[in-house]
């Protein structure tokens, strides 16, 4: 009676399960780990992709405009060595970038430290001024005074989104509330919290009415939230 042979089995290659469901990475996964190829090799076309990642091209396509709508990737066209046919490649925004591990934090909180051992308690705070002056000016061209209160709290709001910061706009009859759910600085702000009085001082010159903090994510609480008027 002849012997059926049995199929090799990769132990380095998991299962594949009987359920067409389960046969596909996660989408989730996926798109973690095309993030992390762009991150690792460079620009990459989606058929690049799509072959480290071991799925279609279409299904690549899809991850990758997910991804370009949460602003992680941008798409853009260059030639092979500078030669040859146009092709599209993605690479990462800043905002995908900031999705990987970064020190700055520590060495942000370093040069504080240096900072204030040199020159003294009050030096932080002059340097945080300084920086308050530039992007005030560079905020005030943006959000003119002219410019309704309710649109320039959407426009500061729209730039702190971009700065990690997970923004949202509350309006309760004139009063208006900035609330952000995420804190980029915070290793910073807490050790620092000039760095929090700063930002509200940030905040009250560019919108040029009242501005007060109820609740700081650097104090254990789970928003920062600003009554604007």
């Amino acid at each position: 009676m002849p012997v059926r042979s049995q199929p090799v089995v990769d132990p380095q290659r998991p299962a594949v399960s009987a359920l067409p469901a389960l046969a596909t990475p996660m989408p989730e996964r996926t798109k973690s780990r095309l993030l992390e190829l762009v991150k690792r090799h460079g620009p990459l076309t989606a058929q690049d992709l799509a072959q480290r990642l071991d799925v279609s091209v279409p299904a690549a396509r899809r991850h990758l405009s997910d991804l370009r709508e949460q602003e992680l990737i941008v798409c853009r066209t260059e030639r092979p060595g500078g030669r040859g046919r146009p092709q599209h490649v993605f690479t990462l925004t800043d905002r995908g970038e900031a999705a990987f591990p970064k020190t700055y934090s520590t060495l942000c909180v370093d040069v504080l430290r240096h900072i204030e051992a040199l020159f003294g308690e009050g030096a932080v705070l002059r340097v945080l001024d300084a920086r308050n002056v530039e992007v005030a000016g560079r905020l005030e061209r943006e959000l003119p005074r002219s410019m309704p209160l309710g649109e320039r709290v959407r426009a500061l709001a729209a730039r702190l989104d971009e700065q990690g910061f997970d923004t949202e706009v509350e309006q309760d009859g004139d009063v208006w509330y900035l609330v952000e759910r995420n804190c980029p600085n915070l290793t910073v702000a807490r050790q620092y919290p000039q760095l929090c009085g700063s930002e509200l001082s940030l905040y009250t010159q560019v919108l040029d009415v009242p501005v007060h903090r109820d609740r700081r994510i650097a104090c254990g609480q789970g928003i920062c939230r600003y009554r604007i008027g």
